[in-house]
């Protein structure tokens, strides 16, 4: 696996590339963690809420069983503390309720942040990187070995390479390449293996090549 090109420049746009989608990447999540952060503010006021129902539900009870304790109206006197006390049950649950929302809310809206724009960002990245990691691995594999298979390489080359790339080359190298030229073969192996920043035979140095290829009968 080659996941970066022999080519500086190729190699600094691929390493800028990633950097970048890091960057962005921990920019949502901070974003995220801000959000986030801030979205739970608001779940101070059913905070209070929940504390409020706890406070006075904790003071009735009490006041309850101070009633209680009286001698004869003892059990009718607490009967209105009890009730407060267990009304208070419904004030600490609204409370919590809220605090349930909010959290929730602050949760998705954190998650958001992150998926959207990290994934917008993945599915124009990735293919992109993944793309050059199979073909400049394909093309690693086809120069392996003793004898490189630049024929390969040629033909990808006389098939897919722009017209104006075979158009700078020297006149006559299609026809030379078929009749089995090894320095027409090299020069369209190279063309392809500079479209992904690779070099052929480890080095970017080039011979001098001719304006136009020999005839070939």
């Amino acid at each position: 696996m080659r996941p970066y090109a022999q080519h500086p420049a190729l190699r600094l746009r691929q390493a800028v590339a990633d950097v970048g989608m890091l960057a962005w990447t921990l920019l949502w999540i901070l974003a995220a963690r801000a959000a986030h952060g801030a979205v739970l503010v608001l779940a101070e006021p059913g905070r209070a809420v929940e504390d409020l129902g706890r406070s006075v539900g904790g003071s009735m009870e009490s006041a309850a069983g101070v009633a209680e304790d009286l001698p004869v109206v003892g059990d009718e006197l607490s009967a209105p503390f009890d009730a407060l006390a267990e009304a208070s049950g419904s004030v600490r649950g609204a409370g919590q309720s809220a605090q349930d929302a909010v959290d929730t809310l602050a949760t998705v809206l954190a998650v958001l942040l992150v998926v959207l724009p990290v994934g917008w960002m993945l599915l124009r990245w990735l293919p992109w990187r993944l793309r050059y990691v199979r073909e400049a691995g394909a093309a690693t594999r086809l120069l392996a070995g003793p004898s490189p298979d630049v024929e390969l390489l040629a033909a990808r080359a006389l098939a897919t390479a722009p017209l104006p790339r075979l158009a700078a080359l020297p006149t006559g190298t299609g026809a030379a390449w078929r009749a089995g030229d090894p320095a027409a073969t090299r020069a369209l192996a190279e063309l392809e293996l500079a479209r992904l920043g690779l070099r052929l035979d480890g080095t970017s140095a080039r011979p001098d090549r001719p304006r136009s290829w020999p005839e070939h009968g």
